[in-house]
């Protein structure tokens, strides 16, 4: 979950697999090659103002879609890094195949790609995608993002045993399958209702 200030989350996860244990220093023709490309800044998110993206998936807090681009900037730089080595150096194989692995179960890549896929794929647009209130549209748990929202911040869902109620939660590939609506929930007793499932017992 992104909190204000705070990057801990997926990007730590995510830098420590490869980012922080890379110990082998750059060479100087590489470390001039890495000051000439602009991490931050992704080519697919050039042409959409920051504004769209956040409309689009209903982010009212400005603050996640810059943690979200800089979180994509630091996926890039480790990429970047892994690809300055030999292609057959095992440090590279392993680290590519653990990054690869971890966006996967993450949601982020929606397929098991190569490294080099990763400037195309890992986008701010891919981990709107995984917001919770994103994925309950995609589960048809509600209408569209804006009541989503609200049934999360209204304390309506849980992923697991844990109620939700940050609409800046990111539902990883494995906790979709855990993600409904809190026992108590009016919004989950109006919904059987409405499909006729419900009994005393569910009301008690």
């Amino acid at each position: 979950m992104l909190k204000s200030g705070d990057l801990s989350w997926p990007a730590r996860d995510i830098i420590t697999t490869g980012l922080h244990t890379m110990v082998r220093k750059l060479k100087h023709h590489e470390q001039k090659l890495l000051k000439k490309v602009d991490f931050l800044n992704w080519k697919q998110d050039q042409g959409h103002r920051d504004t769209t993206v956040m409309a689009t998936y209903n982010i009212t807090n400005r603050e996640d879609y810059h943690k979200y681009n800089k979180i994509c900037g630091e996926i890039r730089k480790l990429a970047h890094k892994l690809s300055l080595l030999q292609p057959t150096d095992p440090f590279r194989i392993k680290h590519e195949q653990l990054l690869l692995e971890k966006l996967y179960n993450m949601g982020i890549l929606a397929t098991k790609s190569k490294i080099s896929d990763l400037e195309n794929k890992v986008t701010v647009s891919a981990f709107c995608r995984r917001r919770i209130g994103v994925v309950m549209c995609r589960l048809r748990m509600a209408q569209n993002m804006k009541d989503a929202n609200a049934f999360v911040e209204q304390g309506h869902v849980r992923v697991g045993p844990n109620v939700i109620t940050d609409p800046a939660y990111l539902v990883t590939r494995n906790l979709e399958d855990y993600l409904t609506w809190v026992d108590s929930s009016k919004i989950k007793k109006n919904l059987l209702k409405y499909k006729n499932k419900i009994d005393d017992y569910d009301l008690a």
